[in-house]
């Protein structure tokens, strides 16, 4: 039986557990690139404060969602790139999916017309969760970056809205 959680906007109240549960995630070594969770000052500064959310269990954050800017060219105002990220001890409980429901929400009712993500192959809870959530693969990015020494490949997905067209 899966555990109730409550998704609400995050906010700095949430800073030590949502940077918790990043490096964590990267400590995993198939969330992201980065190798340390920036600064609470970076992390805020760098995310949408529209489109950034927690699920919580009480007080206790069970994961995040957070969207940043892909361009300031206008062509690309609609388009943002997400990270979602959940504590291990909460994984298999919805936490993604009901977190990437609310990026979905937020996102069209701002206007954002597609949001897009880059997942390690490796990482085949999160492309599953992704593509439950209407995401879908756009391709692969060969050796496209470097982690820990190892070329390693990204696969992007993509959630176009149907509502803003």
């Amino acid at each position: 039986m899966a555990a109730e959680f409550v998704v609400t906007p995050m906010t700095s109240d949430h800073a030590e557990q949502v940077l918790a549960i990043y490096q964590a995630g990267i400590d995993e070594g198939d969330a992201t690139f980065e190798t340390a969770a920036p600064t609470w000052e970076a992390f805020d500064a760098g995310r949408l404060p529209g489109h950034r959310f927690v699920a919580l269990d009480g007080a206790r954050v069970l994961g995040w969602v957070a969207a940043t800017q892909v361009s300031d060219r206008c062509a690309y105002a609609g388009v943002v790139e997400h990270s979602v990220y959940v504590h291990s001890a909460a994984r298999g409980r919805g936490v993604a999916t009901g977190l990437l429901r609310a990026l979905a929400d937020s996102t069209e009712q701002a206007g954002i017309w597609t949001i897009q993500s880059g997942i390690f192959p490796e990482n085949t809870a999160s492309l599953a969760v992704h593509a439950r959530a209407g995401f879908r693969v756009i391709g692969t990015r060969r050796r496209i970056g470097r982690h820990h020494g190892v070329w390693r490949d990204v696969v992007l997905v993509e959630r176009r809205s149907s509502v803003v067209l």
